[in-house]
This record gives C-alpha cells, structure tokens and sequence, in this order.
C-alpha cells in the first residue's frame, strides 16, 4: 500500500538465500503436484462465502521482531471467527508467511473443520531500491530472484493452504520512486511461474497474478499502456488491482468535497453521502481497468487486492486536512465496499486485519498505522462492533486481553470525533 508497504528500508536482519529448487521431480511427484485438492483460487476468489483480507500480524515498531506461531494462531481465530477464509501477504524475505502457512496448518490439525486460505506475496524491487545508490528502474534487483525461488518452495510445502501467488506489490506504479519496476520485469516472473505450472513443479490450480495500483493496469494515464503491460494482462490469472478513495481524498478530492447544496445537512448525512461517493469512486477505477482490459480483447477477472481507510491520521487526512480519518468513516467504507464486491462477485482483500505500527515508527498517529479492522491490541473497532455484539469473538482476544469495542462501544462518542469533509465553498475561498 502507499506509503506503508515501502519501509523494507526497516528490514535489518540478514536474509539467507533459499536453496536453488531441484529440476529433478520424478514423474510421481509432478504427478502429486497435479492432483487437484478439495477447493481452488478459481472457486474461491469472487465467491462471498470466502470472504478476503490484507493480514499483517505484526505487533512491535519494527519487522525484527516476528509475531510467534502463537500470536499467528491467535490472530487467525479471531479472522475465522469474523468470516475471513482468504489471507494476502506481501513477500517471502521475512519468516512471517511461512509461519502464518505453519499457522494455518497447525489450526487444520488440531481443528478438522478450519478453513483459511493465502494469497501469496513475492516482493519485487528494482536495481538499488532501499539503498543510497541511484536506483534504476529499467532493471531489476538481483535480489527478485530468491524472492521467487521462496515463493515457488513454499507453495509447494503448503499447496492446500496457498491458492495465489502475487509477483509484486505496486511494485508498477511510477509513484512507488523507491522500487517501482516496467511490467517487462513483473511479465518475466509471472510467465516463469505459468511455465513451472505447466512442467508440472507448480500445482496446475494455482492462479499466478500482480498486485498493483489501478493506474498500473491501464485503468489510469496513458502511459501505462505499453505492450508489456498488454501482455501481462494475458499472462495473469487473474488481475488484482488497488484502490484507495482514502488516499484520494487529499491527492484527488474533488468527489470528497460536500457539495455546495448539501453543507445545510447535518454532519452525519453529510459523511454519509461522502461515503458513498468514495465508494463510487473506487467503482470508477474499477470500471477503468476493466474497460483498458476488455479493449485489449482480455476477458478475466478482475479482483480488489488492496483498498481500506484509516481511522487515524495527523497529516493529510487529518482535521487540519481532508478530514476522512476516524472509525464512522472507515466503518461506512467497509460495509459498503463489502457490499458492493459481495453483490458483484468480486473477492476484496480488505486493507487490513490489525493497525501495525512498524509502518510509521517514527508518528504514531501517522495514518498508515491505522488501516486495522482491530487496534493493535485486539479491540474491535467501529466496522466490526456488531461482531461483538453477536459473540462471534466469546473466548478469543489478542495479547491476552478479550475483544471489546473501541469507545466502549458508544457511538455517541465517538461521532465527536467525526468532522465532516471540507465543503466545496471553504475550498474555493482559501484557494
């Protein structure tokens, strides 16, 4: 995600290469490798009953301190108990995926009935991303191909569990300066992985796509459209694309603005049409990428890996800014967006389960640490109050502490610290 999704600069431990995977399968284990297992990512994505989400299970101000098993399992109880049955990580470098696959494994043993499944991240970088050297975008990090030969091992110690693997996370979008790549490069690893699949090292029901900004799929300029991307489109199983209202509230606010015959509404009416219009605007971009896609002659699914709204902010989106940030506004977002993806058939991988604070160590209150349905420890915030009312989270909790909802569960309180957006009219006079 913008921003957040960046901070591999936080990274300092040292990351052993994986060993280079045998080219010597015997016919019996490509074999094995082929057999189908008991449901696919075809089945599962765009299917309401497998409700998806964003999952980080990272509690500390940085990534050298790994969530343990326990912390993972308890995490993966309280998704399961609100429905949650898909998983996205972002990459293979640190041990977090594999222990959330270990995870989800050890909850199937002991537990017949537990369902979770993942979309699996490899991270892509360019040539001297994160480093003080002059990064270069036309050629790839040496680095991406371990990232691979990770991903490619651990979809196949846990082929029930992993349905997706995503080349790259908005690792294509020329805002991401630090890292970004051409699809030349994304289009290699893709077609690598569809190869493996055919050859029979990779199981042959799991979808291989690229998850990035709606721009970066031909939804936005121009100057995406190149024939790389043309072929990407083709490659991929599927297309997972990025949408953030949120974001665009400071970056392109026009459809976040109370129009001028509605700043006599009140303030709840007014956030609630705002909503709505965000909610558009995410339809909007969604629509764009797939009218680029069908005006290529592609016809395949279109997925959401990432969209969500923060609840807390003290810079763009913050009272002296767009004002988008506070629980009301992000609970609105989800239930719409859940709606809105439900009806059509199309899986949303929720930006995210848990506020992580690694993101922006330096500025807790910076909104890249408060994208979670849950506060970092374990209380409901307002998306998902109703959740508790209903019990679905009796004996479970996080940190040791049992589920309560944020505010103490009074929604009067928290409307004060709900504004509403800025009115057309204030834009026009300071500008």
């Amino acid at each position: 995600m913008k921003h957040a999704l960046r901070q591999k600069g936080f990274i300092t431990v040292v990351i052993a290469l994986s060993l280079i995977m045998s080219c010597n399968q015997t016919p019996k284990e490509k074999e094995q490798m082929q057999q189908p297992y008991p449901i696919s990512a075809k089945e599962i994505l765009g299917n309401p009953n497998y409700q998806a989400i964003s999952y980080g299970g990272y509690r500390k101000i940085s990534r050298d301190s790994q969530p343990t098993i326990k912390e993972l399992k308890e995490d993966m109880k309280l998704l399961a108990a609100m429905g949650i049955k898909v998983l996205r990580t972002y990459n293979v470098q640190l041990p977090h995926a594999s222990n959330v696959c270990k995870a989800i494994s050890e909850l199937k043993e002991e537990e017949s009935s537990f369902e979770m499944y993942v979309m699996l991240g490899a991270w892509i970088d360019c040539l001297n991303a994160w480093t003080d050297q002059p990064v270069n975008h036309n050629i790839e990090s040496p680095d991406n191909e371990a990232e691979i030969e990770r991903a490619v091992k651990l979809a196949k110690q846990y082929p029930e569990i992993i349905k997706v693997i995503a080349v790259g996370n908005e690792a294509m979008v020329k805002w991401a300066t630090s890292y970004y790549v051409q699809p030349s490069v994304i289009l290699k690893w893709v077609t690598h992985l569809q190869e493996l699949k055919k050859s029979g090292e990779l199981p042959k029901d799991l979808w291989i796509t690229s998850s990035d900004d709606f721009a970066s799929w031909g939804g936005g300029e121009s100057s995406y459209h190149t024939k790389d991307l043309e072929q990407l489109i083709k490659a991929v199983d599927y297309i997972s694309m990025h949408t953030y209202p949120y974001h665009n509230t400071h970056y392109n606010p026009q459809f976040w603005y109370v129009p001028a015959n509605q700043t006599e509404l009140s303030k709840k009416k007014q956030v609630d049409l705002a909503m709505k219009r965000a909610i558009d605007f995410a339809r909007k971009q969604y629509d764009s990428v797939y009218n680029y896609m069908k005006s290529l002659g592609v016809s395949k699914p279109i997925h959401i890996g990432e969209t969500g709204w923060s609840s807390v902010s003290n810079g763009y989106y913050s009272a002296t800014g767009s004002r988008a940030s506070d629980e009301y506004k992000q609970g609105l977002y989800y239930k719409l967006m859940r709606e809105f993806t439900n009806t059509n058939k199309i899986s949303c991988f929720y930006f995210e389960a848990f506020d992580e604070q690694w993101k922006d160590a330096a500025n807790p209150l910076g909104s890249e640490n408060h994208f979670g349905l849950f506060t970092l420890d374990g209380q409901a915030k307002y998306p998902i109050w109703h959740l508790v009312d209903q019990g679905v989270f009796e004996g479970l909790g996080r940190n040791g502490k049992p589920v309560t909802k944020t505010y103490d569960g009074d929604l009067e309180l928290l409307m004060k610290d709900v504004l509403s957006p800025p009115s057309q009219l204030e834009v026009s006079v300071a500008e």
